[in-house]
């Protein structure tokens, strides 16, 4: 699969589930792993950020 930001490869291992988190080794990108039509897709994957009850 291609990373969507700096178009770099990323190898999903063979036994990855959806949902799996991914990160490209290139630039650190993290993606999630969606069903596709016939394969997993990447989508950006959520960050959880710190909050600091304000």
């Amino acid at each position: 699969m291609k990373c969507l930001e700096c178009d770099g490869n990323i190898a999903a291992p063979k036994d990855s589930m959806e949902g799996e988190i991914v990160t490209c080794p290139d630039c650190g990108a993290s993606f999630e792993l969606v069903k596709g039509s016939k394969d997993f897709e990447l989508k950006p994957a959520q960050t959880v950020g710190e909050d600091w009850g304000q």
